[in-house]
């Protein structure tokens, strides 16, 4: 058996193999009791105190802990092993860079916990919807800012050159603004929309044959909810190069209808048409005063009257237009005005 263990394998004995695989399993179990820890009875103990940030520490710190103690774990195993010394640079490298994304993520996930605990709370009970905006981006930039320090300083601790590096991405600066021009005018129009305000959101809008609510506007794209229930990602390039209909700022929605009576209607027939037209506007408290009805058109098969009114902005518009269209049919049917519909009367005569 000893001399089994003795065998060499890559400049460690078996025996040396067996001790790194044996701490690295024990680091892994080790964060499996932890993790088991947390959830069993750190978070029981924490979810009976009066205050909420205990919570949201716990929930965020136990997932980055279990992993800082895997990286350990595998740290200590591997040190315990013999390698030449490029290869035990590079492990080192690798190590530094780990614990230096272990303690980023673990940073970016508390911020973002917090932030969504007490900033989106305050948001939401503000009136204005700027910040309702802004928020979605502070977060993203926030997370992005983060993880650059984060892996700048993982380069850093792991003995790269990180000023050359930066210095480098400088020269390379022209050809991947270049590559990245559509991102680039993407954020650039994430911008405009910030300071031009053409819609907000849980604005309606219409843009390039879409036609929807807009749910998310990010730096980069924005989301647009269809009317039939479906999400768009929008590039925020397409609202600086699109004309954009923004249909939840129509001061009142216009609603046109064009009537066609029969020809054996008399002039008189036809001015109680619209007389009838006008009171059905007025009696409805959803449509704005002064409707437009006139006697417009000799029709191939009809006369035609054309009625304009304006739905109030905020009422229903399909309940209005409902009550409106059932109101003209019982008035007309009432009135003996009888409505048109395509004919044809073929006369012959007799030689």
């Amino acid at each position: 058996m000893k001399e089994f263990f003795a065998k060499e394998f890559y400049h460690n004995t078996l025996y040396d193999w067996s001790i790194s695989l044996l701490i690295i399993l024990g680091s892994i179990i080790l964060g499996k009791i932890i993790y088991w820890f947390f959830g069993k009875v750190v978070k029981k103990f924490t979810s009976k105190t009066k205050t909420k940030i205990d919570d949201i520490i716990v929930d965020m710190v136990e997932e980055p802990l279990v992993f800082a103690i895997g990286v350990i774990g595998f740290w200590y195993g591997v040190e315990s092993l013999s390698f030449p010394a490029e290869v035990e640079k590079v492990i080192g490298n690798i190590y530094h860079m780990l614990i230096a994304i272990n303690v980023t993520w673990l940073i970016a996930r508390l911020l973002d916990a917090l932030i969504e605990e007490y900033v989106v709370p305050l948001t939401e009970k503000t009136e204005s919807d700027f910040d309702d905006q802004i928020l979605p981006i502070f977060r993203k930039g926030l997370r992005s800012v983060i993880w650059a320090l984060g892996v700048i300083v993982g380069l850093n601790n792991a003995g790269y050159d990180v000023t050359a590096m930066i210095a480098g991405l400088g020269i390379g600066g022209l050809a991947l603004a270049m590559a990245a021009k559509d991102s680039l005018s993407n954020i650039f129009g994430g911008v405009t929309v910030f300071t031009d305000k053409p819609f907000k959101v849980n604005d309606r809008i219409k843009i390039d044959g879409f036609d929807g609510t807009i749910t998310e506007i990010g730096i980069r794209t924005s989301r647009l909810k269809t009317l039939e229930g479906r999400v768009v990602t929008i590039p925020n390039s397409k609202f600086t190069g699109n004309m954009v209909e923004n249909i939840s700022e129509e001061p009142s929605r216009k609603v046109v209808v064009k009537i066609g009576l029969t020809y054996d209607m008399s002039a008189d027939q036809i001015e109680n048409s619209m007389k009838i037209l006008k009171s059905i506007a007025e009696k409805n408290k959803n449509i704005e005063s002064a409707p437009t009805v006139g006697f417009n058109d000799f029709g191939d098969f009809s006369l035609g009257i054309i009625f304009i009114y304006y739905i109030k902005k905020g009422a229903d518009i399909i309940n209005t237009q409902t009550e409106v269209n059932l109101a003209i049919l019982r008035e007309f049917e009432e009135n003996k005005l009888e409505m048109a519909f395509p004919t044809q009367t073929i006369y012959t005569k007799s030689i």
